[in-house]
């Protein structure tokens, strides 16, 4: 019995300190890469940190781009019907959004034929459009990029074991082979993270942007059918 105890304690003692050794934190993952994982594990970092960046950076910008008043437009158009036209361009620079901004470029026009106002406003919403989307292809690069980088690590270390593998002399040092193993695993998840990450925010961004070009487009058209209205 005392012996069956004894050996059930020492059991115990070797799969706690298994577990114990299995153990091991995401800082010492990477810095069991070596230099190479590391080196590229901390470019996939710096690249996290642009994407996280840009995506709420042109999160804000566009949300604060599709903020419109909903009276907006029906103070346009008395202003405009009443032949208020500085008013309306006054009421277009209190907004200071993409709408208004179409919408002021479109009363600066009154008075041309519809077409040309027509051709002023598509002007400047592709203006419009491009200060959206500023940036926001440097997500798609990201997304992209990142896990080619990771899979450049996973080749690395790849390449790193089987160096070893081919200098052993037929006595294998498993703590050499695994640095690369560590390189070639830690660099090809932290790439596909970086690249998830970039991808979603990325998609994410062109959605909202498509609401304001909608809400743009949507403005423009009842503006010109505004003006198209017999007196």
């Amino acid at each position: 019995m005392i012996l069956l105890t004894t050996f059930q304690e020492g059991t115990e003692l070797a799969t706690d300190s298994e577990s114990t050794e299995k153990t091991l934190s995401i800082i010492e993952l990477i810095g069991s890469g070596g230099v190479a994982g590391q080196v590229i594990i901390a470019i996939l970092f710096i690249l996290l940190v642009v994407a996280i960046y840009i995506y709420f950076e042109r999160l804000f910008a566009i949300k604060a781009a599709s903020n419109v008043d909903a009276n907006f437009m029906n103070q346009i158009k008395d202003h405009v019907s009443n032949g208020k036209i500085d008013s309306a361009q006054m009421l277009c620079a209190q907004q200071n959004s993409p709408v208004s901004r179409l919408i002021n470029k479109g009363i600066t026009r009154i008075g041309k034929p519809l077409e040309d106002i027509n051709t002023a406003i598509e002007n400047a919403g592709r203006l419009e459009l491009y200060g959206l989307e500023k940036n926001v292809s440097v997500l798609a690069t990201i997304s992209g990029v990142a896990p080619m980088i990771g899979f450049l690590g996973t080749v690395i270390g790849m390449i790193l074991s089987i160096f070893e593998i081919a200098n052993s002399g037929g006595q294998i040092d498993i703590k050499q082979l695994s640095d690369g193993l560590y390189t070639a695993m830690t660099t090809t998840v932290a790439g596909l993270i970086v690249g998830i990450v970039a991808y979603m925010a990325y998609n994410h961004l062109v959605v909202r942007t498509d609401k304001v070009v909608y809400q743009m487009e949507a403005n423009s058209l009842e503006f010109l059918d505004h003006l198209n209205e017999p007196s």
